[in-house]
């Protein structure tokens, strides 16, 4: 199961008033006690000029609310940082490690996270799934996603690899690494058979029609081709779907006027296989507004 923080509402480590509600508050208390110092000494006037700014009590309790306020968020970063979606760095580092994850060499907080998630999961000698995409993941920071599966009702056990080298195949050294950590004896149960491969790869070809600007220069059908192949090369991963609405946006670049998909303009793949962009091929319909 993926588990996704944006759909958590944050937790609530300490209650955070507005400034102006620390303001009203502090009047109120300031008033009270003023109007105790008058019951004992009726000397004292009556404190009735809260609405002035130059006031020296208003002005003190303003200081001292912003004061308030710049405490109250410390307190509610250093609570959130024991919490795994909102640690980062050091503070992440050590959460992991409570879960005997460390980070890679040049491992960013996401993947790590990542990783920490998949460990508690897969908390399993020898499965579930999860356990065994934690322990390829662990295995080399070239390991972008990891696919699990089965077929039917073999007992062999697949492993597909994507990558972050070019267009998500992993090379030859990269699956003998991650077949290692999966054989190692305290890893792979003794009726289990592993098989590591490169994840299999749904090949595509997009075409569509491109109006450009009046004032676009000659190179910008090429440039948009390029960012869409640089914004597919980010986002791709095993099981993403390649639709219309997405790709087309990419093409929106600076000096397009609009993009319309020809022929077949979305593609879907099952979990285990990725999609690779082949040949884009955009037909110039002109120049419009």
């Amino acid at each position: 199961m993926t588990i996704d923080f944006a759909n958590m509402a944050p937790p609530l480590v300490i209650a955070q008033p507005s400034h102006s509600a620390i303001v009203t508050r502090q009047i109120a208390a300031f008033k009270a006690v003023w109007s105790e110092l008058r019951n004992e000494d009726p000397s004292l006037p009556d404190y009735d000029v809260q609405m002035l700014e130059t006031d020296p009590a208003i002005i003190g309790i303003q200081a001292e609310g912003y004061r308030e306020v710049i405490i109250n968020e410390a307190i509610k970063m250093a609570g959130l940082a024991r919490f795994l979606a909102f640690a980062e760095k050091g503070n992440l580092d050590h959460l992991a490690a409570y879960y005997d994850v460390y980070r890679l060499p040049g491992e960013l907080d996401a993947r790590l996270k990542e990783r920490v998630i998949l460990e508690i999961q897969g908390r399993s000698t020898g499965g579930p799934e999860e356990r065994y995409r934690a322990i390829a993941m662990a295995a080399d920071l070239r390991v972008q996603s990891v696919a699990v599966y089965r077929i039917g009702r073999s007992p062999v056990i697949h492993v597909a690899v994507f990558s972050t080298e070019a267009d998500g195949v992993a090379t030859p050294q990269l699956l003998s690494i991650v077949d290692a950590a999966l054989q190692a004896k305290s890893v792979r149960l003794v009726n289990d058979t592993i098989v590591v491969a490169s994840a299999v790869r749904t090949v595509v070809d997009l075409t569509a029609d491109i109006w450009l600007l009046p004032d676009a220069d000659g190179d910008t059908v090429a440039r948009a081709i390029a960012a869409l192949r640089a914004a597919w090369a980010s986002e791709s991963t095993l099981g993403r779907d390649l639709v219309a609405a997405w790709w087309t946006s990419r093409l929106m670049i600076s000096g397009v006027q609009n993009v319309v998909a020809t022929g077949t303009a979305s593609f879907t793949v099952d979990p285990t296989k990725a999609i690779s962009i082949r040949n884009v091929g955009l037909t110039l319909r002109g120049r419009a507004f």
